[in-house]
């Protein structure tokens, strides 16, 4: 007998989660989401652990969804507040149909001129197409989709039932292919890669493939992570629908773990490169930049800086290297002076007088300012 979905209203105090800086996987300095709880119901989604989830069953976060009422008046009092910058929001799950938070979040977004990153599993995007177009027009956003496999991939099926309600994969990729039309920056997001399913190489090629079919720019990958209540729920639905998979998982998910142990994350990345390689496509975000940006360049140079650390990091390369270059992201990220002035009126001793860069780095940097400005 299949669960009703409970629908509870509620006004929250807040709802501008605000970093210290834009990430470097999405480039979203801020995020605002207009429920809580998700009607697709995903049986791997980290949404469920503790510190997300408000539930003490994380059954109930698929059938118990809260309404954040008052989300886009909030969103609006938080940004009138806050510097211009890329916003992680919009939620298309099945009550939004109903609801439309997500639509009245982005219309704040359009009035106060406000970049947005949406991802999605589902289609109902579309109905939003006209603010998209509208906000991309005057700060340019991101609509991605979350895909972790296509239809002509060998455990197809078996993924399918683990995303339980959400839409089907070819509606999600037409999607993209209507915004990438438009102009707007759209990709896949194959987040979580599920181990013995989605890391074949034949699943890997078709994700990228369909992505640079469908007009996507980027398919940017992750492994799973298992945390608390979660990874319980977890091993539950792989003991009762998916036991062949079951000692796999016990394996690279030893007690107490997070993230994946005695797993090739790094393999897979590489050969998702590869394939973005073969394809044409990336397997990072391109990072938004508003025209007219008085520090466009250093935002350049980090996006640079973190493929940096990225690629040193997937080559097995010394951690001290990896950290280097992120330490080195985030002091350019912070400067409140264009690089570019920085080095033509101090030159190399300015790029060193940038917190957390050596004489190595400036010198990594002066190629960098002098390839984006040439």
């Amino acid at each position: 007998m299949s669960r009703r979905i409970s629908i509870i209203h509620y006004r929250p105090k807040t709802i501008l989660n605000i970093a210290k800086r834009p990430d470097h996987w999405f480039w979203t300095r801020y995020s605002a989401y207009p429920y809580i709880g998700c009607q697709h119901g995903c049986v791997f989604c980290y949404c469920r652990e503790q510190k997300y989830s408000p539930y003490d069953d994380p059954n109930d976060f698929a059938y118990i969804i809260k309404i954040k009422e008052n989300a886009p008046e909030l969103l609006r009092r938080a940004l009138n507040r806050a510097e211009v910058d890329l916003v992680f929001t919009g939620d298309y799950q099945a009550v939004e149909r109903k609801f439309e938070v997500s639509r009245r979040m982005l219309e704040v977004c359009r009035d106060l001129g406000f970049p947005v990153f949406v991802l999605e599993r589902s289609p109902l995007v579309l109905r939003d197409f006209d603010l998209l177009r509208e906000i991309n027009a005057r700060a340019p956003s991101v609509a991605a989709f979350s895909i972790i496999s296509t239809p002509d991939s060998p455990n197809y099926e078996k993924v399918r039932q683990m995303e339980h309600l959400a839409p089907p994969v070819a509606k999600r990729f037409s999607a993209m292919e209507k915004i990438s039309a438009a102009g707007i920056l759209t990709g896949v997001c194959m987040m979580p890669i599920l181990p013995g399913l989605c890391d074949d190489d034949a699943n890997l090629e078709n994700v990228v493939r369909w992505t640079a079919d469908h007009g996507g720019k980027f398919v940017l990958a992750s492994s799973l992570t298992l945390s608390d209540q979660q990874k319980n729920y977890f091993f539950e639905v792989l003991r009762q629908r998916f036991p062949d998979l079951l000692n796999l998982y016990q394996r690279i998910y030893p007690s107490k773990s997070y993230a994946p142990a005695n797993y090739h994350w790094g393999r897979i990345a590489l050969k998702v490169r590869e394939y973005c390689q073969k394809y044409g496509i990336r397997d990072r975000v391109p990072r938004p930049i508003i025209p007219g940006d008085k520090r466009g360049l250093n935002k350049r140079i980090v996006e640079k800086l973190a493929e940096r650390s990225y690629e040193l990091e997937l080559n097995g390369e010394s951690g001290y290297r990896v950290w280097a270059y992120r330490k080195a992201a985030w002091a350019v990220e912070d400067l409140e002076q264009d690089i570019h002035l920085v080095y033509h009126t101090m030159g190399l001793k300015g790029l060193q007088s940038i917190p957390n860069i050596g004489s190595s780095l400036a010198g990594v940097l002066e190629r960098m300012v002098a390839e984006l400005t040439e």
